[in-house]
């Protein structure tokens, strides 16, 4: 087969995977990075049921998308976890982590989306990508970020569904790092979630810690302090900061 025409068969498949992946933004609209520090090296992966957009340069997701639904939720509640974490081949050599990184690090692999979100066994097993995962402190995954997941499921049950964006946040003059590739240890971690039935659009923010506290953002603070700008959300819901997430 001649070269010409399989870089083109290999160009309309890329176009079609995120035509597809697109899906999982409000409005088919992607996060965009506003910090030119982290512009470079950037790569979209587009999985099953959500896309990452990942960092050469922190070794990891800048964010993790999805797009959950009722019936979405329902299906992965008879989903087997898998718990095989993989380093993510579609990366070139060097830019993504590898599991010797994590390797007595004390940090959790943490899911951006979430193992539980996941309706399909081959979303299952690619959600535990490394390139969908951040070191993230092992008191606060399994107490208050799983319960900030189980809150989101919740949402999605009751309004039909939700848009999730999840991501990392690095604040300050010196970031910890792990493992020989040195990746980055997020300061704080944030979930955007919008519901569209409501027309409600917020943020959770919470410290990589071992804490119980987590902050109600508005859209356009996350934006502010994220180094992401969000254009699917419409500007008129941006300024909005309910009370809090029920159940958390």
């Amino acid at each position: 087969m001649k070269k010409w025409f399989v870089c083109l068969l290999l160009t309309l498949a890329t176009h079609a995977a995120v035509a597809s992946c697109s899906s999982f933004t409000p409005n088919d609209q992607w996060p965009v990075l506003t910090n030119p520090k982290m512009a470079p090296a950037t790569r979209l992966l587009c999985y099953d049921d959500f896309a990452v957009l990942h960092s050469g340069i922190t070794h990891g997701p800048l964010w993790s998308a999805e797009h959950l639904t009722r019936a979405h939720i329902e299906a992965a509640r008879d989903m087997v976890r898998t718990n095989r974490f993989f380093a993510d081949a579609r990366l070139p050599a060097g830019e993504g982590a590898m599991l010797t990184d994590y390797r007595r690090s004390g940090f959790d692999r943490g899911h951006m989306s979430p193992a539980g979100n996941r309706w399909n066994p081959q979303a299952m097993a690619q959600s535990f990508s490394l390139a969908n995962v951040v070191p993230q402190n092992h008191l606060h995954n399994q107490q208050l970020w799983s319960r900030l997941e189980t809150a989101v499921r919740k949402l999605a049950m009751q309004d039909g569904e939700v848009y999730v964006v999840t991501g990392p946040m690095f604040t300050g003059a010196q970031l910890q790092t792990i493992g020989e590739r040195g990746v980055f240890v997020p300061t704080q971690l944030f979930k955007l979630i919008y519901v569209p039935s409501r027309q409600r659009a917020f943020a959770v923010v919470s410290d990589n810690a071992n804490t119980r506290r987590y902050q109600i953002k508005t859209v356009h603070e996350l934006e502010a302090s994220s180094g992401l700008q969000f254009p699917g959300i419409p500007e008129s819901l941006k300024d909005q900061r309910p009370g809090g997430l029920k159940g958390v």
